[in-house]
């Protein structure tokens, strides 16, 4: 059958491609490639822009082909796109017309200008017809990401007197006699809000709460995904830490948790501190705490690696706004060594001028020594170094200067600190913010559970215990026996981290008393 041959072609020559390009797939990869590099090997005639970024699904193209059915046309069009530098990742929907073959490929490329390169690659090949192409990424967010859907059906007159009126009044009245019912008898008990006014949105800075809102999307997504946590996204047209207090303070009834996001420092501090004493339910800035977790249990199952204990390390974090300072709290509570935080002034030592309150608090309780200098200065001998800034502060050169078997947690995003593949093979254990590269340090492996064992005991507050029983929990999902350099976190797709979370979270509320009574 020529489709059979077709796919034949396709395969060979992918395979062909892989041995004439030394490339590895990173997604997935449990083990270092053999010289070092985690991704894509040197080599070949696109070694150098592959180099510098490599095919990702964030920047995936949809090609709907129409192709001469005769043996060889799908081949020459894989080997074109290899060529070119794209990475075939599926392809869909075959269907063989007489002298026609259609066909739709999902395509990775490293941007959006590589994206319309392949697209301009397929058009020019013989016996390929681009019938359609489109951006995958931004396909996916048409409509949004989210919709409300019912939990009860009302088919009849007797499903709507209950469901509405008159029967709902009852229930309206039972929650005006006791308002904590309203936990039990609403949304509240299971829907959080995801609250956030766009001004520090990923690595992109302050691009408004518009543009904020397909990141509080997904993160309602995931809330829903993984722990079964209703989430809703609330983007607030004010910058004013006080207008955002009051704003949630006012809608807090509807909600049983709220999920600060992507709130600039030091705001956030400003308005978490706040809220968590004004209000009963638990109040939780992901973008400090969420990090901190994950990181923390990355860290923990990093240490079992090279054979060091948290107290005997040294920490470099590069990055002092919310992830940074929360990075450095939770380590400073968990016993390790020499922490030193650096902004873009240079180290952050008790002293310096330009610190804002946050800032002041962690230079008053890190670097002892009180080491000045720049980010290159001061990683000179750290065992760690974690990365919450931005892209490409760090190369080779200053991991050659730390201490024997660094491991390098680079996070920025969406492009990190120093990218595994400059790394040069250099850091025991790396690890970035991205899902393209092992290690993935996603804050989805925390806050989804953090809330679902949260509300399954009614905690009215998240404390510190609760943060550091999550990143246990999360550590420990990694098998012992399964534990790499390129495996320290679970994947963000395992299913079970989240009930494991949710378990040492709800138990460590109980044993704080954190719980409504």
């Amino acid at each position: 059958m020529r489709w059979m041959l077709a796919l034949n072609v396709v395969q060979r020559a992918v395979r062909f491609l892989e041995r004439r390009r030394g490339s590895f797939l990173c997604v997935g990869e449990t083990r270092r490639p053999a010289d070092g590099c985690m991704g894509v090997r040197t080599g070949g005639p696109l070694a150098s822009q592959a180099m510098s970024k490599v095919p990702t699904a964030a920047y995936s193209i949809g090609l709907k082909i129409v192709l001469d059915n005769v043996p060889g046309t799908l081949g020459r069009f894989a080997v074109a796109i290899g060529e070119a530098g794209g990475n075939i990742a599926g392809a869909t929907g075959f269907e063989a017309k007489g002298p026609s073959v259609s066909r739709t490929i999902d395509i990775h490329a490293r941007d959006e200008a590589h994206g319309r390169k392949l697209v301009e690659v397929a058009n020019t090949l013989s016996g390929v017809t681009v019938v359609e192409w489109w951006d995958r990424t931004f396909r996916i967010h048409e409509g949004g990401k989210i919709e409300v859907l019912p939990l009860c059906g009302v088919a009849d007159a007797h499903d709507l007197a209950m469901a509405y009126t008159p029967g709902v009044a009852r229930v309206c009245m039972a929650i005006h006699d006791d308002v904590a019912k309203t936990h039990e008898y609403t949304i509240k008990k299971n829907t959080v809000a995801i609250v956030s006014d766009g001004t520090a949105v990923l690595g992109l800075g302050d691009i408004g709460p518009e543009a904020a809102m397909p990141v509080m999307e997904g993160k309602a997504l995931l809330f829903k995904e993984f722990a079964g946590v209703d989430g809703f996204p609330i983007c607030l047209d004010t910058k004013d830490p006080e207008e955002i207090i009051e704003t949630v303070e006012r809608i807090a009834p509807t909600f049983g948790g709220i999920n600060l996001e992507d709130i600039a420092a030091p705001a956030c501090f400003t308005i978490e501190d706040t809220l968590k004493e004004r209000l009963d339910i638990p109040v939780f800035h992901d973008d400090q705490h969420g990090t901190a977790v994950v990181t923390l249990a990355g860290l923990t199952n990093s240490l079992k690696l090279i054979d060091k204990k948290p107290e005997d390390c040294s920490v470099v974090i590069s990055g002092m706004g919310a992830a940074g300072l929360a990075i450095g709290k939770i380590l400073r509570d968990a016993g390790y060594g020499e922490l030193i935080g650096v902004d873009s002034t240079g180290s952050i030592y008790s002293g310096r001028d330009r610190l804002n309150f946050a800032k002041a608090w962690f230079a008053d309780h890190t670097n002892p020594d009180r080491k000045a200098g720049t980010l290159q200065d001061v990683i000179e001998g750290a065992d760690i170094f974690i990365g919450v800034s931005a892209p490409d502060l760090i190369d080779a050169s200053d991991l050659r200067k730390m201490a024997p078997n660094p491991i390098v947690f680079a996070m920025a995003n969406p492009d990190p600190e120093i990218r595994p593949e400059a790394a040069d093979g250099l850091a025991a254990v790396m690890a970035t913010g991205r899902s393209d590269f092992p290690n993935q340090i996603n804050n989805v492996l925390a806050f989804p559970g953090i809330f679902r064992g949260a509300f399954d005991v009614g905690a009215h507050s998240i404390t510190e215990s609760m943060k550091v029983a999550a990143a246990h929990a999360i550590a420990a999902t990694v098998d012992e026996n399964d534990l790499t350099p390129n495996f320290v976190v679970p994947s963000v797709f395992d299913h079970t981290v989240a009930p494991a979370v949710a378990a040492a979270v709800a138990n460590a509320a109980v044993i704080d008393g954190a719980i409504r009574s």
